[in-house]
């Protein structure tokens, strides 16, 4: 590869902005402007289309951002930078003009990593603080791009919280064996766009899609070695830039072109009216630890963007597991965070993020701080403010679970209504009260500090762990394929595979094993809180038992179409279309206990399977296993959107999990003399009205939901 260095002149260079960072075009020529305020240097470099090297020094420095405009440089070129200064690794600095680095405010790139090419600050398999001399060109490069783009018109579906449905998948899972879905568009953006997943979608009934990653992310070497990938893509490369690996514009070789791309398929899904949702991952970096590679930020400004430890700064604070914690703290990498986040509402126009790890965002020195800058800027900022902010609680520091503490505005993965849950319908006792709080939104986590019911993200299953099908039918991991000798992944599933490990022919256990699903998602779809859906669960999507698929870029993780299940998804569907038509069934306010057309009339009430109320000597029995619960259509207190009252009819679910059929007497309560059935998890085909102060059959480990019928 040749190299070509240019010296500069006045009138080819032009001193340009220090703001906005990264690559602008005007539509007459592209400002560069990168921030290191450790550096002695820095060196802007273009790249043809051979490969061949022109290089800029930026002269130009305002407030610790490099900056230099160039006319007539404009959309497609590629682009990089060397940044000269000190190799110091025991004093945090990394500096390496040898290694090509890639700009963080990057908004496309031009292909995947290449370790052969060279990616490493120091000498690949020695100690670290041996600098490496050897040219480094194995980061994929920066693309300038047009920010231009047709919208037509796009308006955000703006789905309240308190009506949403979410729907957590990967884009490759999700399209790559859809036998509707052009072999061209399958595993890609484009492929989510098209009109058979965009049909499927709607007619699930979701109201948002929540994205695994799609940051630009790096398959990690040791994976590579074992013929496998990072798959999930928690390993992220670049906060702007959509990853090429999902586009279909990149395999026709324009990757510049998974911007637009990304874009029309957001188009197309609000369209449908579907919100997008972002998993992001700012609490680290895919260059990992003082071993790992140089890649962006660690040969731009080490001490900047990344938590190293005081005494020892040659090494980085992890409270992620992955080698580094971004330095939240400094004001800098802040802004790049924050950056990131507006450009992707503003420019690519998604409708809010679920915050991997979010605990590590909100650490101040070490604890975890709610008044830390991350949240006072967020909550400062009238863009990011106004979209959905979900946070999954935790990390793997000290004190990192944090389940109920983030604050007003943010919503949590309920982790606590997952262990719950699992646990109730698995048959472990002692769990009465704890349901209780999960059924109705978990104001044991979420009320005392203002949040609303919606703020608690219940799910059963994730991305991370056994799919629901997986969930009935193993107790124990089988994450063989990962190659750890099946030590990788969670041993604490809180799971029942119903008497038989793995699957069978038995019919009994099967049907229990459909029953239990049916349970878990009756109880998921029809209690307080924004329901979470994993992706495949609504149809019996398999890993085979394993709990870690995060490398399996194959069958495990693809959704198998052929072997849908149509039965559990009608069920789904309709459970789905049950809590959208009764708002009694997604409130947007907590119960309140309080009487509302006189005495002994509330808005919630409890009951026995005898049809007596639950009394404190229910919730405190380890033995009690099944309860019903009553919603008044009339408690709601709230408006809709004209003003006018909320009401909805009076809603009686009853759920079981002993392994015993019951004799539930269905109650006599607000005037209800009949119950209409609307759900029997037991027999998709039951229905009919029972009689008030009468017994209905309530079979072992099933849920039933009634309608009040009036005379």
């Amino acid at each position: 590869m040749t190299t070509i260095e240019r010296p500069q002149t006045a009138t080819r260079i032009r001193p340009g902005s220090p703001y906005p960072l990264g690559a602008t075009w005007d539509g007459q020529g592209t400002n560069f402007a990168l921030y290191s305020e450790n550096a002695a240097g820095v060196e802007l470099c273009l790249f043809d289309a051979e490969g061949r090297e022109t290089r800029h020094r930026l002269t130009e420095q305002t407030a610790f951002v490099w900056h230099g405009y160039l006319p007539e440089i404009g959309p497609g070129q590629r682009y990089g930078y060397r940044v000269y200064g000190e190799y110091a690794p025991k004093k945090g600095l990394r500096f390496n003009p040898k290694v090509v680095l890639l700009d963080p405010y990057a908004k496309a790139l031009d292909g995947t990593e290449e370790f052969d090419k060279g990616v490493f600050g120091y000498v690949a398999g020695k100690d670290d603080l041996v600098k490496a001399r050897k040219e480094q060109r194995g980061t994929p490069l920066g693309i300038v791009v047009d920010p231009g783009f047709d919208w037509r018109g796009d308006r955000r579906p703006n789905v309240p919280f308190h009506q949403s449905v979410i729907y957590e998948t990967h884009v490759k899972g999700l399209t790559m064996t859809h036998p509707l879905v052009p072999d061209e568009l399958r595993g890609t953006y484009a492929g989510i766009a098209c009109e058979p997943i965009l049909f499927y979608l709607r007619e699930l009934g979701i109201t948002s899609i929540e994205l695994m990653p799609v940051h630009q992310h790096v398959d990690d070497p040791f994976l590579l070695d074992k013929g496998l990938t990072n798959y999930w893509g928690y390993s992220t490369l670049n906060f702007f830039a959509p990853d090429v690996r999902y586009s279909a514009e990149a395999r026709r070789g324009n990757p510049a072109g998974a911007v637009n791309e990304f874009k029309e398929m957001v188009r197309a899904l609000h369209q449908s009216g579907i919100e997008v949702i972002l998993d992001v991952v700012y609490n680290h970096t895919a260059e990992g630890n003082n071993m790992g590679p140089t890649m962006s930020f660690k040969g731009i400004d080490n001490p900047t963007y990344y938590r190293l430890v005081a005494d020892n700064p040659r090494f980085y604070f992890d409270y992620t597991g992955t080698g580094n914690s971004l330095n939240v703290r400094h004001p800098q990498t802040l802004q790049l965070i924050m950056d990131s986040l507006r450009y992707w509402v503003t420019d690519m126009h998604v409708d809010g993020f679920r915050f991997d790890l979010a605990s590590t965002l909100a650490r101040g020195l070490h604890e975890v701080d709610q008044l830390s800058g991350f949240f006072t800027i967020i909550h400062q900022d009238p863009i990011i403010s106004q979209v959905k902010l979900i946070a999954e609680p935790w990390d793997v520091g000290e004190g990192g679970y944090q389940v109920g503490n983030f604050p007003v505005n943010w919503a949590e993965w309920n982790g606590i209504y997952r262990d719950d849950m699992r646990a109730f319908w698995k048959g472990d006792g002692g769990l009465a009260s704890e349901i209780g709080y999960r059924l109705t939104g978990s104001s044991d986590l979420y009320q005392r500090d203002g949040r609303k019911p919606y703020a608690s993200i219940n799910f059963v299953t994730a991305h991370d762990g056994f799919t629901l099908r997986d969930t009935v039918t193993y107790e124990q991991k089988h994450n063989e394929a990962n190659q750890e000798g099946n030590n990788d992944g969670h041993n604490h599933n809180i799971t029942w595979n119903c008497g038989v490990e793995g699957e069978t022919e038995d019919p009994e256990i099967n049907a229990l094993r459909q029953r239990q699903i049916r349970n878990f998602l009756a109880t998921l779809l029809l209690g307080q809180g924004t329901p979470m859906l994993l992706g495949g669960d609504e149809f019996g999507r398999t890993q085979g038992g394993n709990n870690n698929a995060y490398c399996q870029d194959n069958e495990i993780s693809w959704y198998d179409w052929s072997s849908l299940d149509e039965d559990l998804l009608a069920f789904t569907k309709k459970v789905i279309r049950l809590r959208k038509a009764h708002p009694g069934l997604h409130r947007r306010k907590f119960f309140s206990g309080r009487t509302i057309r006189g005495e002994n009339v509330r808005d919630l009430v409890w009951l026995r399977f005898d049809g007596s109320e639950m009394g404190d000597e229910d919730w405190n029995n380890p033995q009690t296993q099944s309860m019903g619960l009553f919603f008044d259509g009339d408690g709601l207190d709230d408006v809709d959107a004209n003003g006018e009252p909320v009401h909805d009819d009076h809603l009686l679910l009853l759920l079981s999990a002993t392994h015993i059929d019951l004799p539930f007497v269905l109650p006599d309560l607000a005037d209800c003399n009949e119950w209409e059935l609307l759900l029997d998890t037991s027999d998709d085909t039951a229905h009919g009205v029972e009689s008030a102060n009468e017994e209905t059959t309530l079979k072992a480990r099933s849920v039933k939901l009634y309608r009040c019928r009036r005379s």
